[in-house]
């Protein structure tokens, strides 16, 4: 009888562990790859080309910094590869800064994250793919904002809906957009590789002039191609949907950024080839091939629809993490109970977006989102060899060699402190934003850690618990 009594408990549990909502593993080796490659083939490899040239000074050297940019992104990508099989919790940055370095740098990222970092490149993903819908029809007169606006806001419902509605049509949309969006690299890879080898060189003799190289600028360059690069550590924000993650992440990771480089290389390869450096400086860089130059824009906004569903899909992973953690509203931890998708966290960032491509005041915040993002990224790498040193037993699936782990982190702070003495102003009120969580966290998060008389005055019965209650958790952290 006890035996019995025992299994059918069992057997109890187990149908009450199935029946509680979850988000469910769906994405497989192929959908976690063209998750990576959809996000970060945007609008970036048709706009940056264009800033890495004028910033580097040559052609040689600006396939160079490509490459570097590549090898870097690379680097950075198999760094949240061990994070991301060591730690098998969804979030992203957010989770390893709060598994290595603790709670207040996990919720500033978290806060950045939600402020400015999400709807800033939300938006400018957006106008972008707006911009090349209607641009065509308008051409060569200027398009009406207000209808490039109005386009840039449908695709952002239209990616919204779909991640609202289902994971799996998420991911099926994620993979139908990256195949049209590397078809796009395609069609102006092909014809400039035909023109290299038929003996069009012109563009490449001298290709090294360093006359025009100031060491200042070159910095810019880098930041430029990272700017095309960016998105690799995405799928580290779903990482509790991916099938196998142990496996299935490293290999996405390694397989995608390693095609995301060569494609990138030999895009630029062939905007050398069909043009000149001056004429690259002076046109647009989606109409290098002439006689596709009515198709590419469509692609193009197709590709910049796919960067933006990537983006849709993973950043509302870390505010669900965080919720859950109790870092943030209880509310945004909550999945629909039939769709299995984390529905509050995916529509809060909605209103956000809308009201920045409505006022259309984004491009200062670009510039705020680079630096906070970089410096959390090497804050993440730099918790990962800490946690290295202090925990060497912890379990580590994959890892990553010591020093391009190091080479990774010294990197990034390098650029983070050098975009601070060449953009001190931009910089310094991101570094400002940044610091405005600070008294947010204690104050909402971790109050027991106030003074007894500022606790009084944030306590359930004092005067600004009314407004701050929305943002309380339950116990500190």
């Amino acid at each position: 009888m006890d035996g019995t009594q025992i299994m059918k408990e069992d057997d109890k549990k187990e149908k009450a562990e199935e029946e509680v909502v979850h988000l469910r593993r769906e994405i497989g080796l192929l959908p976690a790859a063209c998750f990576i490659i959809g996000t970060v083939v945007g609008s970036g490899i048709f706009i940056a080309p264009k800033g890495v040239l004028i910033n580097s000074g040559s052609v040689g050297l600006s396939l160079l910094v490509w490459a570097l940019c590549g090898v870097l992104s690379l680097f950075g990508a198999l760094c949240y590869a061990e994070l991301g099989t060591s730690f098998t919790k969804s979030g992203g940055h957010y989770t390893y800064l709060l598994e290595t370095l603790g709670p207040l740098p996990a919720f500033l990222r978290l806060w950045v994250e939600f402020l400015f970092i999400r709807p800033a490149v939300a938006s400018y993903v957006s106008l972008a793919f707006g911009r090349y819908v209607v641009e065509p029809f308008f051409a060569p007169c200027a398009a009406p904002t207000v209808l490039i606006k109005l386009v840039s806001i449908l695709g952002l419902t239209f990616v919204v809906a779909v991640n609202c509605w289902s994971v799996t049509w998420a991911s099926r949309t994620q993979i139908t957009l990256t195949f049209v969006k590397m078809f796009a690299l395609v069609l102006i890879i092909v014809p400039g590789v035909i023109a290299l080898a038929k003996g069009q060189t012109e563009n490449f003799q001298n290709g090294f002039e360093v006359d025009s190289l100031t060491l200042d600028r070159l910095p810019l360059a880098f930041y430029n191609g990272l700017y095309a690069y960016g998105g690799w550590f995405y799928l580290n924000f779903v990482t509790e949907e991916v099938i196998n993650p142990n496996r299935n992440i490293p290999l996405a990771i390694i397989c995608s950024m390693v095609t995301v480089t060569v494609c990138y290389v030999l895009v630029n390869v062939a905007y050398y080839t069909m043009m000149t450096p001056a004429e690259l400086l002076l046109s647009d860089a989606v109409a290098v091939v002439s006689g596709l130059a009515s198709v590419i824009p469509f692609l193009v906004a197709l590709s910049c629809l796919g960067a933006l569903n990537g983006g849709f899909f993973g950043s509302p992973r870390m505010l669900f993490v965080g919720a859950r953690e109790g870092h943030w509203p209880p509310i945004f931890s909550m999945i629909h109970i039939r769709r299995h998708t984390p529905l509050p966290a995916v529509l809060l960032l909605y209103p956000l977006v809308v009201v920045m491509l409505i006022t259309g005041e984004i491009y200062q915040l670009i510039n705020f989102a680079s630096f906070a993002r970089w410096f959390f990224i090497a804050l993440a790498t730099l918790g990962m060899l800490i946690h290295r040193y202090r925990f060497p037993l912890h379990p580590r699936p994959f890892k990553v060699p010591l020093v391009i782990a190091v080479t990774f982190t010294v990197v990034c702070f390098f650029i983070v402190g050098l975009s601070l003495y060449s953009d001190p102003w931009n910089t310094g009120r991101s570094c400002a934003l940044t610091l405005t969580g600070v008294p947010v966290y204690y104050v909402t998060v971790y109050r027991f850690r106030l003074p007894h008389r500022w606790r009084r005055i944030f306590s359930k019965n004092g005067p600004a618990y009314n407004c701050l209650h929305f943002f309380t958790k339950n116990r500190p952290t």
